[in-house]
């Protein structure tokens, strides 16, 4: 019994939820929120792919070719990452381990769009290196495109957590 004097399996979770509708419930987030990252990178990646078989790779410069090469090698880890809950889901489905699921989903996840932000510097780099000819400015640029990524991906949600969560 909880100080509440109900069991951990009927605990309120502030909605009215056991902890295995919590866990349905923070699955069917989870999961939107990742179909939504998984086009992106899947788009991305694919891209990548394709881009060695283009008449202009042949020009790239040694250090050009390198950071395609890790931005490609970014990719498949990103990709592997945020496909990585649906096979975490089917794996594990019937378990009666869906707490624990979500806890594993939701840090792939988490290593999925921080993998994802690097693929994303690094193509951003290669493409604007390859269209300016090697500017000097070009890693300002990425540096900005980068600071807007995390101020928009980590940034505004963390400040919005810490500013309207209750302590």
């Amino acid at each position: 019994m909880s100080v509440t004097g109900k069991s951990a399996d009927t605990e309120d979770w502030g909605r009215g939820e056991t902890p295995e509708q919590r866990a349905d419930r923070k699955w069917g987030e989870l999961i939107q929120e990742v179909r939504v990252a998984q086009t992106g990178v899947q788009i991305l990646f694919g891209f990548l792919l394709t881009v060695v078989f283009a008449p202009r790779f042949v020009d790239l410069d040694a250090t050009d070719e390198n950071i395609y090469i890790v931005t490609v090698v970014l990719g498949a880890a990103s990709t592997g990452a945020l496909i990585g809950p649906v096979s975490l889901h089917r794996l594990v489905s019937g378990r009666r381990i869906k707490p624990q699921a979500v806890e594993w989903a939701s840090r792939l996840t988490l290593v999925g769009l921080l993998l994802l932000l690097a693929t994303m510097t690094a193509a951003v780099l290669l493409i604007l290196r390859v269209a300016t000819g090697h500017d000097d400015y070009v890693p300002w640029l990425v540096a900005g495109i980068v600071a807007w990524y995390l101020l928009c991906w980590f940034g505004v949600p963390w400040w919005t957590r810490h500013r309207h969560s209750s302590r």
